[in-house]
């Protein structure tokens, strides 16, 4: 029999596990006879990357993907090793010696940075360090206040929108997610009685989906503001109207929230367009927020107007962009945060292929487009892989459980997909407590010791 196609993929979020779907369907391979032996990792003791730590708490919808991805991970050709960190527990070298071929999928980690003045102020966040703590991500510090009655938030696309809603919505509406309990301690005791959000663009530019937009207008107690003064649709601007139905929606929903009576609400939620960050002011730490207006130049682009405003904020959170992160052993785009590569195959820094190793995902072209759009993303390099695979180095320990030996022998305390089971299980069980679903396990080493069957700490969904 022929010896399966041994892959590894770094990264088990939703670019890394569709990836290794689509290698168990391959009708190429299938037809060669070469069955596949894949395995997922993940520096997490926890499967799903961005889905449990990068979409916000009341977005239930959307965490159903998780069903999706369970089944994929449930295959016998597919085994999840977790807790394993590239780049700490393994470098390239290791993963080369094991597996034929390699697949980076580790996403986008980092905040996109925003080159204004005081934008290093104490209360200056990047949007994706304030979603992995209300994700109680457990590699964030998790005492995390929202300080002040009024905050800024810097962008126009759905990470901006979630960051609002989270700061805006009462704490108790979050009951009934998987929150931990120092989430909702810190959101039940904040002040915050406004919240605004900046874009630089008009509203046919804002890179939002309706549905993400309309959730801002229906929390209780809180009422969404927009400034008829900050409408302006110039001929890009109804072009984009007439070819997107996304666009149109926006746009109508934006015209009907500005043009309606008051609520009388005690929290309110402003969305200006127009508005481009010049400063962020204060001395020891943010007290406001300077804006340029901006006027739109006819071709979807805008221009400064030279007028100035002042908003008085104390904390600002900037959702510009997420970036990855470089990878060991590997050449990296620092402009666009994203692994160069040639349809996947990743390349050197000659710009040549790197023999065997590949890429899918942010990581491979940067954070654009929703988790479904990564479906076309991982197909393209496993077409590409499965055409090289003639061309691959076989690995010199090709056997699963010699993997899994090297990691023991280095003392990395791994996590496996029975051992994800178990803590699933626990987290329902926490949550049928308190009538939720699941509450989650906070720290990495409690839910270390519940993937192993080892006993948790007195205080794990803190």
């Amino acid at each position: 029999m022929t010896r399966p196609l041994r892959v590894g993929i770094v990264g088990s979020g939703p670019a890394g596990i569709y990836a290794a779907d689509l290698l168990t369907k391959d009708e190429t391979l299938a037809a060669s006879g070469t069955p596949v032996s894949i395995d997922v990792l993940d520096r997490l003791p926890t499967p799903y990357g961005l889905v449990r730590y990068g979409v916000a708490p009341d977005h239930p919808r959307i965490k159903q993907i998780q069903n999706a991805l369970h089944k994929v991970l449930e295959k016998p050709e597919i085994r999840f090793v977790g807790n394993v960190e590239y780049g700490r527990d393994l470098k390239l070298e290791d993963l080369r010696r094991h597996y034929d071929a390699v697949v980076f999928a580790t996403g986008s980690d980092r905040d996109r940075p925003l080159d204004v003045p005081g934008i290093d102020l104490p209360g200056s966040y990047g949007a994706a360090d304030f979603v992995s703590w209300y994700d109680s991500h457990p590699d964030v510090d998790p005492g995390w206040r929202v300080d002040g009655t009024s905050a800024a938030v810097i962008g126009a696309g759905n990470v901006a929108v979630d960051v609002a809603r989270m700061l805006a919505k009462d704490a108790d509406d979050l009951l009934g997610t998987d929150i931990t309990d120092n989430v909702h301690r810190s959101l039940a005791a904040k002040h915050i009685t406004d919240v605004h959000v900046f874009a630089r663009r008009g509203i046919a530019q804002a890179k939002f989906t309706p549905m993400e937009l309309r959730e801002l207008d229906k929390q209780p107690g809180v009422e969404v503001v927009v400034d008829p003064e900050d409408f302006d649709l110039c001929a890009a601007s109804m072009s984009a109207i007439e070819e997107s139905n996304q666009v149109k929606t926006n746009v109508k929903i934006l015209q009907n929230w500005a043009i309606r009576d008051p609520r009388g609400e005690p929290r309110r939620l402003h969305l200006h367009f127009l508005h481009r960050p010049a400063e962020v002011v204060g001395e020891d730490r943010v007290c406001g927020l300077r804006t340029e207006r901006m006027e739109l130049t006819g071709d979807g682009d805008v221009r400064g107007t030279g007028e100035y405003i002042d908003h008085e904020v104390q904390t600002v959170y900037r959702a510009v962009g997420y970036l990855g992160s470089p990878l060991a052993d590997l050449a990296f785009d620092d402009e666009r945060g994203v692994v160069p590569n040639d349809g996947g195959r990743v390349l050197d820094l000659d710009e040549r292929p790197v023999a065997g190793v590949y890429t899918t995902g942010w990581i491979k072209r940067g954070p654009v487009g929703l988790i479904g759009h990564t479906k076309g993303d991982a197909l393209e390099t496993v077409t590409n892989l499965v055409a090289d695979r003639a061309d691959l180095a076989p690995a010199a320990e090709p056997d699963p459980e010699a993997f899994l030996r090297l990691l023991e022998e280095r003392g990395v305390a791994h996590t496996s997909w029975e051992g994800w089971q178990r803590l699933e299980a626990h987290e329902e069980s926490l949550g049928a407590d308190r009538d939720r679903k699941r509450v989650k396990v906070r720290t990495r080493e409690d839910m270390t010791r519940i993937a192993r069957s080892e006993e948790p700490s007195a205080a794990e969904h803190g």
